[in-house]
């Protein structure tokens, strides 16, 4: 039989990546206790109040059909937050709600590329970009990020991989895996080159609650950059709430207005129960984003004191959200058999630095959302694989 050639395309881009997360649970399910540093779940459960809010729409009736931008309150609650943070007008005509930021981002991305065109983003990058990217029809092209700079794009670097087939740059501030986090003045460096070349600029803020270090700021806050700035993002990490699938993406109204038979198209509308708790949890400041910060921040602490200069292993704390990367380059192995070696012989499971790019070949991320013993463990079998992959010199 015959397949369409976005399956091609995707082909080996989705679970594929996340082979040694698969592999974890399967020894859980076997029996085995596995101390899980894979994903970015909080292990704060979703606010009281916020699922009371859902319950009571839910019990009013709320569960009917929406329409395909988003429900009057959700979009109102977006156009609030939006409006007070970059200090514009915005209105429900600049938003278009989804059921999650990778939903956001897909629709975005079709509206945007297709066959023919480059979409620029930093490597490393997030697991789920080159599928993202490669579904439009479009190629990833990579604009390499430094260790020594931080991870953080340079205006430099971005302009040396344009050409003229290029349409979009994805960026992703806070970062993941990095934890890296563009201040204003490198993000007005990255737009005027993509004012200079005319590329939109798509911004993954879901990190944006979740900062330890410096102030964030977004692209859409830069007056000069708002019209070619799409913001996408959800309440999955700001409120502890990934389950309930509630995201969005902010752009000029023009742009909204053409996405919306594509997003049409592909669903009519979310879930009104859901708008109802999103716009709840909106219109107030995030009950548990202050705790989560404390607790990835002491948590990021704890492994970089425990691994860092130890057994050839290098990990710093980042500037944001829930992840922390350790170097284990100098044990000879890439991040992948690293990963899979520990995961069988410590029964510790973290991510391959492969997953999230070439130039995170060597490295482990390692999710912070775990409690602080379980942290201590898995930190205690790293050292005990690099341990004995070095035996001589770190004996």
């Amino acid at each position: 039989m015959r397949y369409a050639s976005v399956t091609g395309r995707l082909a080996g881009l989705g679970s594929e990546k996340w082979a040694v997360h698969t592999r974890a649970r399967q020894m859980r399910k076997a029996g085995t206790e596995i101390i899980e540093l894979t994903i970015g779940e909080p292990d704060i459960p979703t606010p009281q109040d916020m699922i009371d809010v859902a319950d009571k729409a839910m019990r009013a009736g709320r569960t009917g059909y929406s329409n395909g931008r988003g429900e009057p309150g959700v979009l109102a609650a977006l156009a609030a937050k939006y409006g007070e943070r970059t200090g514009r007008p915005i209105t429900s005509e600049n938003v278009l709600c989804f059921p999650g930021t990778q939903t956001a981002l897909s629709v975005v991305m079709l509206g945007l590329a297709e066959d023919g065109d480059e979409v620029i983003t930093g490597d490393p990058l997030y697991a789920t970009y080159d599928g993202v990217i490669r579904a439009t029809g479009a190629t990833r092209v990579s604009v390499p990020l430094h260790p020594e700079k931080g991870f953080r794009m340079q205006a430099a670097d971005l302009e040396k991989v344009i050409t003229p087939k290029a349409r979009v740059l994805l960026l992703n501030t806070p970062h993941n895996p990095t934890g890296a986090m563009l201040n204003e003045r490198e993000l007005a460096e990255i737009g005027e080159v993509c004012r200079k070349h005319n590329l939109w600029i798509v911004s993954d803020e879901v990190y944006e609650l979740l900062v330890f270090d410096g102030k964030f700021t977004s692209p859409l806050d830069l007056p000069d950059l708002a019209e070619r700035t799409v913001v996408v993002s959800s309440i999955s990490k700001s409120h502890a709430a990934p389950g309930f699938r509630s995201g969005w993406c902010v752009g000029p109204k023009e742009f909204t207005q053409r996405l919306l038979p594509l997003s049409e198209s592909m669903l009519f509308g979310v879930q009104p129960f859901i708008a109802d708790m999103t716009a709840y949890a909106l219109g107030r400041p995030s009950a548990v984003a202050a705790a989560m910060r404390e607790n990835y921040l002491r948590r990021a602490e704890r492994i970089s004191e425990r691994l860092d200069g130890v057994a050839g292993i290098v990990s710093k704390v980042p500037q944001a959200g829930m992840f922390i990367l350790a170097d284990i380059r100098s044990t000879g192995l890439s991040g992948d058999e690293f990963a899979m070696r520990l995961l069988e012989e410590e029964h510790v499971a973290v991510m391959p630095g492969e997953s999230f790019g070439d130039n995170l070949s060597g490295y482990l991320r390692l999710s912070l959302s775990v409690a602080d013993d379980k942290i201590d463990a898995a930190c205690a079998g790293i050292i005990r694989l690099a341990s004995r992959l070095q035996p001589r010199k770190y004996a």
